[in-house]
């Protein structure tokens, strides 16, 4: 398990490799998307009594993180 960014962690074994939350079940998607669809902190913590605040605040850091690297699209061959 590797530490990518505060409490978010990658491990090729937990859910398909996809960032989580200090090596739990929980991925920053999912509670990014709670987030996005009006869940308040709150809720979220009432429904995920292992997390606290700071690994929201983790989930919310490293989304904006995401956002400020830069992308490029290349055409492909269809």
């Amino acid at each position: 398990m590797e530490y990518i960014f505060e409490r978010i962690t990658l491990d090729a074994e937990l859910c398909d490799g996809k960032p989580t939350i200090r090596g739990l079940r929980i991925t920053a998607q999912t509670i990014l998307e709670y987030l996005f669809n009006g869940t308040t902190e709150e809720e979220i913590l009432e429904q995920y009594p292992i997390l606290e605040k700071g690994d929201i605040d983790a989930c919310k850091k490293f989304a904006l993180e995401m956002m400020n690297k830069n992308y490029r699209i290349k055409d492909v061959a269809a």
